[in-house]
């Protein structure tokens, strides 16, 4: 319940996502006071939400846990870096999904954690929950950075601009272009006359979230959008297409490639086509993710434990 978290759980109020709420922290004044603001507000909201704080027993039947764990002061301002939170929020990720085994969730998980891929590695692979029921935002926001970016560009609102950003949630991601649709035309095709830099607006896409960071030290309303819109689409069963977190076999990783979303979590994955140097990119990001995987992997604690 930080920055994020509470951005987060103050959509899910006033919007009515949820029937029932639960918000856990460490810091358990901190999120019952939370609860008792949200009980505030509810006499002047159009929806009504019942808040539970800091009882784990009430996730047990949950639809969705969204993971908004992490230590955004760890980062710096001058040489931003998603890893630099690896090892203190990889602690917590492992305690949470030890919580959740243990008291049986069995919904889905959405992780927004950073490093978010390896942090959804690493709930999946300590909860035992199908691999489609665990995903994480990803490049969800980085996509939406990138629209925005687009749609500035050209004068033109985001929700007019189509496609993605793959790859790793940090440095390593890219804009591929070869899906990327203005008005359902090929942003290749206007590049020309509509004077667009694309490696700019690739360079913006990647680094808006630290931009903003910069100004206030975290950033919280876009990627709580992000999180509540991808909850939403797997509660209303909507089969929408989403560039999130997911696994893939052959690289051995969680990366961001287009699904499609539904009650059910990840149905499919969705038919795109990649450039050669696009799949070039997506390997070279499966690579890094898969390396820096291996220091935090939860089966080194177990053999340290036997130890």
């Amino acid at each position: 319940m930080g920055n994020v978290g509470g951005a987060v759980a103050h959509q899910i109020v006033a919007t009515g996502l949820a029937d029932d709420l639960v918000i856990i922290d460490e810091r358990t004044a901190k999120s019952n006071a939370d609860a008792l603001d949200f009980a505030d507000a509810m006499a002047n909201l159009t929806h009504h939400t019942n808040v539970v704080a800091n009882d784990y027993d009430a996730v047990a039947d949950a639809e969705i846990v969204i993971s908004a764990v992490g230590k955004i002061d760890l980062q710096s301002a001058t040489n931003p870096d998603r890893f630099a939170e690896l090892n203190y929020t990889s602690t917590q990720v492992k305690a949470v999904a030890h919580n959740l085994k243990r008291v049986g969730f069995y919904g889905k998980i959405i992780c927004i954690s950073n490093p978010c891929d390896i942090m959804t590695t690493i709930y999946q692979q300590i909860t035992g929950l199908p691999h489609n029921h665990v995903m994480g935002t990803g490049t969800m926001l980085d996509s939406a950075r990138m629209r925005r970016a687009v749609g500035h560009a050209l004068d033109l609102d985001p929700r007019s601009v189509t496609g993605y950003n793959l790859g790793e949630h940090g440095n390593s991601q890219f804009t591929a272009w070869s899906t990327v649709r203005v008005l359902g035309h090929p942003i290749t095709e206007l590049v020309d006359s509509k004077h667009l830099d694309l490696d700019a607006i690739d360079q913006d896409s990647r680094i808006g979230g630290f931009t903003v960071f910069k100004g206030k030290r975290y950033t919280n309303y876009a990627i709580a959008a992000a999180a509540t819109r991808l909850a939403r689409t797997i509660l209303e069963d909507a089969h929408t297409e989403l560039a999130v977190s997911n696994w893939h076999e052959d690289f051995g990783c969680y990366l961001s490639t287009p699904v499609i979303i539904g009650r059910d979590g990840i149905l499919a994955r969705a038919d795109f086509h990649l450039t050669e140097l696009e799949q070039e990119k997506l390997a070279r990001s499966a690579r890094f993710i898969h390396d820096h995987y291996a220091e935090v992997d939860p089966a080194k604690d177990e053999v340290a434990s036997r130890a």
